[in-house]
């Protein structure tokens, strides 16, 4: 079996094929094994968010005031300095499942030469030439830069030379309110940088629950961020270092020493010669696979990970490979589960699972809600927490978890509890009849559901 990518999905795959004793060749074009999970992505902007926490003292401004700081001057060195620590360990662990896995990696530039066979172009330009059985495609996304943005790696960036800024600006323009760019946006804010966030669409964050992105919504705006939403950017301007200007359509201009430009990313493939081995691509680079086998319209090629599109997460990319690796060598492999989480690491962190609320009145179902405020827990006073929610909806006819949405501190750890509740069919009773730690942010999915259960209807056998 031949992994092209070395990323969540591609290291998964690899692993898994060689437990069940397959030859494996993982070949990976960057300087080191990862793929843009650990090197640009995921790892380098949860890291930054955690550098920028800590250093600034964000979490401890509840009982300090907002002029409290850990570093009173923090620069972009500062943050690279934890930056790198994180990524050799990330680095040195992945090479050593390989290792212990005898995965053969290779450095190189795959292409498909023939449905069954690629050539790897190396660093110093010798071709090698490698037949397989079977292939995983697990090449992950790289930044959508458009024509009319003038990227120039210093003062307008995309979502991966974000992590080279020399110094930090004192102001900052986010093109793009999807996942990357609300987390960019929140990070620098919280490092006290005056950030400008633009949307072309009136909203953000479409797949969440409308009532938790709208109390987001009220914390970005309550500590300083401007939002521009509902006008599209009509042109990008650069008028010298540090003097960056966007136009809007609707006449509003924003100007910024940096700007930020993060409005989607394409799927890694066109290098890959995808025409040799009879696939295609959609307008964005994607492939398209099978939802439960993740395989492609050929057969023996199978893909996974953010090259096949959302959800994106290097969660579920993990689980992708691992499940596409076995139905391509045959093995027994499980069904995805129907509902898995979704972190998104801005600040606060926002985390949810199973139907938002707008999914289940299209769907008819009868049902209540139950919310609870990190500020009504113990842990919360003790944290300094004045904002934080974490939202549960049941249903009325069955009592069962249908969605749990977080959105505050720790919200990313807390969520696998409603996971595992949601999954195993749990229902309100749960919440309201079990023990929690006490004082811990858990504490709320107890009073959530006391919420919901003093306006839910008594079973008819109580």
């Amino acid at each position: 079996m031949i992994v092209i990518g070395s990323g969540p999905s591609g290291r998964r795959a690899a692993i898994q094929a060689a437990k069940f004793g397959r030859n494996v060749l993982v070949v990976e074009r960057g300087r080191r094994v990862g793929g843009v999970s650990v090197h640009t992505g995921t790892i380098p902007s949860k890291t930054l968010r955690e550098t920028a926490l800590n250093l600034s003292g964000w979490r401890e401004r509840g009982f300090y005031g907002r002029a409290y700081r850990v570093k009173q001057d923090i620069s972009a060195q500062d943050l690279r300095a934890r930056l790198n620590m994180t990524l050799d360990h990330e680095i040195e662990v992945l090479e050593h499942q390989f290792a212990r896995n005898k995965v053969t990696t290779m450095r190189g530039l795959a292409q498909f030469s023939s449905p069954t066979t690629i050539d790897v172009t190396c660093e110093a330009g010798e071709v090698h030439q490698f037949t397989a059985d079977r292939f995983l495609i697990a090449v992950g996304t790289k930044p959508f830069r458009p024509d009319y943005v003038p990227f120039d790696g210093e003062f307008v960036l995309d979502s991966d030379e974000i992590l080279e800024l020399e110094e930090l600006p004192r102001t900052i323009a986010v093109v793009g309110a999807g996942v990357i760019g609300v987390e960019y946006a929140t990070i620098f804010s919280a490092l006290d940088v005056n950030v400008t966030l633009v949307e072309p669409r009136d909203s953000m964050l479409d797949f969440i629950d409308k009532e938790l992105v709208a109390d987001f919504t009220h914390q970005l705006r309550d500590r300083g961020m401007t939002l521009r939403f509902g006008s599209k950017v009509e042109k990008i301007e650069k008028h010298g270092p540090g003097r960056c200007e966007i136009t809007l359509e609707n006449g509003r201009s924003v100007r910024s020493n940096v700007i930020l430009f993060a409005a989607g990313r394409m799927g890694a493939t066109d290098s890959l010669n995808l025409e040799a081995c009879g696939l295609s691509v959609d307008h964005r680079g994607r492939v398209k696979v099978d939802a439960n086998t993740f395989q492609t319209e050929v057969p023996h090629i199978y893909a996974a990970g953010d090259v096949i599109g959302f959800p994106s997460l290097a969660s579920t990319s993990m689980e992708q490979g691992r499940i596409a690796a076995c139905q391509a060598l045959g093995m027994r492999a499980y069904d995805p589960p129907d509902y898995f989480p979704y972190g998104i690491y801005a600040v606060p962190e926002i985390s949810t699972v199973g139907m938002t609320e707008e999914e289940i009145q299209e769907r008819g179902i009868h049902y209540e809600c139950g919310i609870a405020r990190f500020r009504e827990t113990s842990r919360g006073h003790i944290m300094g927490l004045d904002s934080g929610m974490l939202k549960m909806i049941f249903s009325l006819k069955t009592r069962r978890l249908l969605g749990c949405h977080i959105v505050g501190e720790g919200a990313t750890e807390l969520v696998h509890i409603g996971q595992a509740v949601l999954n195993l069919k749990g229902t309100l009773e749960y919440f309201v009849e079990n023990t929690f730690n006490y004082p811990t942010l858990a504490e709320a999915y107890k009073i959530a559901a006391l919420d919901a259960w003093n306006r839910m209807p008594p079973l008819e056998d109580e």
